[in-house]
């Protein structure tokens, strides 16, 4: 009767243990793929801010050589535009553009409602007005957002990272 007891405790004793150890391999299994996730999500946040800084620098650039957006437009025949991305490259592109011949009839974003900007902002699922070209300042996104509009419109899409390269 000790020795079954003897047994019993001994199982139970290791099979505690090895339940302990696979409970916390598995919390530890999941809160490493946690990290992994904010890892990814830092990088992906990161390469964005790059993008941006990148982007804005080439339009200090741009300005320094004593040239402008508006300009670049009106030789190309888009004298309305619409913008996609209306955060603050957005904002900054219609506060230039209202200092030349280019008008800008309205802007596109996920947030419709985007406080601050003084036209209209709709978003990519409303009915877009027709347009010289679009504008997308969200230059990450670019090719999604294209490819996107693309199916909606028929007229030119146009990545400012590629305007402010080609000025």
């Amino acid at each position: 009767m000790k020795m079954k007891k003897y047994i019993f405790n001994m199982l139970t004793f290791f099979g505690g243990i090895l339940t302990g150890m696979f409970c916390t391999m598995r919390f530890a299994e999941t809160e490493l793929k946690k990290e992994r996730q904010n890892v990814n999500n830092i990088s992906q946040i990161s390469s964005k801010h790059f993008e941006l800084f990148m982007l804005m620098n080439q339009w200090v650039k741009v300005k320094q050589k004593g040239e402008n957006i508006g300009d670049y437009l009106e030789r190309r025949g888009y004298n309305r535009i619409a913008i996609y991305g209306m955060s603050y490259v957005g904002d900054s592109l219609v506060r230039e553009l209202k200092k030349s011949n280019v008008q800008v009839l309205y802007g596109i974003d996920q947030k419709a409602d985007t406080q601050g900007i003084d036209i209209d902002v709709v978003t990519i699922e409303d009915t877009l007005k027709m347009v010289d070209a679009i504008v997308v300042t969200a230059v990450t996104y670019y090719d999604e957002i294209k490819k996107a509009l693309g199916k909606k419109v028929d007229f030119p899409i146009i990545s400012l990272r590629d305007i402010l390269y080609d000025i």
